[in-house]
């Protein structure tokens, strides 16, 4: 491209080209010198935009340098630094407003998962693992949360969220549903239904409580959790009667199994739980007996669009190390960021995680969510997150497969994410449920107009 070819791009750019218009046409353009995501930041509310911008700071200072060692190594460092550090941002208490949590109270009402869902993406840009590590606690809260037991909330919830708040104590709680032959099936109507349960709850009235027998696997955090929200079926009964209980560490037959070894998101832990007649009291019981199967669809039903968003991180993670590799790396006699084939691409990549955003935060931008809309959003975010990954990997040929890059480690992140919360081959299931019906008919009128 000679010189004067140059000029004359220069001069018809839209930024230099706006000064020939008149004033009201200049105000009609908008020229303003920022990034696509400083722009999205500010279409949030004010309190999102900030823990949107807090989060990525966060992310950058103490995710990215912890995050190679951690994928590498996951059983060899220790996470409590990284939990306490979150817990002293107010990252671990985003699901209440003050005074008991954290969260923004504005956009809060505006939607309960929106702010934890933008810090959830800011986090997975940066490592999968980590940001599980960090969120997977917050999957372990909402129960306690959407129980809508004021007897839960003042005895469970309050005290540990205070004390996360207050005195940064890096608390930790997971979630616990998948069991060694009920996997997503348990996460949708019709699989739940036919689900071979093993975890089971017998009501013992001479001690006021239940004895807890069976096995959890793949739980996040499960290794390092102080409580743990786990869903049993009443001795006798089916998944019908699931009822949540609050296990917390220390109680005599609660133990920790295998720790897997996994393909993605390896800095946090998923791991077996053992109960071998764990007595728990009913004060523990969370919500009413028998309700844990709709306390546990709800729980999803918040937490599919954060994993669509740490879907959304990974990818964008992946495309923000393309890009600058494309701008540093020569083919030939230019920069691969000159080729318009490559430019074309990466055009690509980056409208499909605007869509995907715009998804996600669609999805969250209502106080209750619901299945449709979730499902929606987590299958969306994390398949085009998978394929934007894959993108970046072949622009960078070689290069994308090596581990210092962070683009392969983003690859087997993403995928993971298209697979718990309900596979998304049960979240398609799930929007088709929940706009048909659960005998599955689709009745006259349009699934979208009712």
């Amino acid at each position: 491209m000679n010189q004067s070819t140059r000029e004359r791009i220069e001069q018809l750019a839209m930024k230099n080209a706006t000064g020939r218009m008149n004033l009201i046409g200049r105000l009609l353009v908008d020229n303003r010198d920022m990034s696509l995501w400083e722009h999205d930041t500010l279409t949030l509310p004010r309190g999102a935009r900030r823990w949107r911008r807090k989060a990525r700071r966060f992310a950058q200072e103490h995710i990215r340098p912890l995050a190679p060692e951690a994928d590498l190594h996951p059983h060899e460092y220790d996470p409590k630094p990284l939990l306490a550090a979150a817990a002293r941002e107010g990252f671990q208490t985003l699901l209440a407003p003050w005074p008991l949590g954290s969260a923004s109270l504005r956009p809060y009402l505006g939607g309960a998962a929106l702010q934890v869902a933008v810090v959830g993406e800011e986090l997975a840009t940066e490592c999968g693992g980590l940001a599980l590590l960090l969120l997977a606690h917050n999957l372990g809260i909402v129960p306690l949360l959407l129980s809508g037991s004021l007897r839960v909330m003042v005895r469970h919830f309050i005290p540990f969220y205070l004390g996360s708040r207050v005195l940064g104590r890096p608390g930790c709680m997971a979630f616990a549903i998948t069991e060694p032959e009920a996997g997503s099936d348990a996460e949708e109507t019709a699989g739940g239904a036919a689900a071979r349960l093993v975890t089971t709850a017998k009501y013992m009235p001479g001690m006021g409580g239940y004895v807890l027998n069976g096995r959890k696997c793949f739980i996040s955090d499960g290794a390092i959790a102080d409580k743990v929200t786990v869903y049993a079926k009443i001795e006798g009964e089916g998944i019908e009667s699931w009822t949540c209980f609050l296990v917390e560490k220390g109680m005599k037959g609660f133990s920790v199994g295998r720790s897997e070894r996994k393909m993605g998101q390896r800095a946090s832990d998923a791991s077996e739980l053992v109960f071998d007649n764990v007595f728990v009291p009913k004060k523990n019981v969370v919500g009413r007996v028998r309700s844990g199967w709709p306390n546990n669809r709800n729980v999803l039903n918040y937490s599919r669009p954060v994993v669509g968003a740490m879907a959304l991180g990974h990818g964008r993670g992946a495309f923000e190390r393309c890009l600058e590799f494309c701008r540093r790396t020569n083919l030939g006699p230019r920069k691969l960021i000159e080729y318009q084939d490559v430019q074309m691409e990466l055009a690509d990549m980056a409208i499909s995680l605007w869509a995907a955003r715009s998804m996600v935060w669609q999805s969250c931008r209502q106080f209750r969510c619901y299945q449709s809309a979730s499902a929606s959003a987590k299958v969306f975010a994390s398949d085009t997150a998978f394929r934007v990954c894959g993108q970046a990997m072949e622009l960078m040929g070689d290069a994308g497969c090596l581990h210092a890059h962070g683009v392969e480690r983003a690859w087997r992140d993403s995928r993971l994410t298209q697979i718990y919360e309900g596979t998304n081959q049960i979240n398609r299931l799930a929007l088709f449920e929940h706009q048909s019906g659960t005998d599955f008919m689709i009745n006259k009128e349009s699934l979208f107009t009712g």
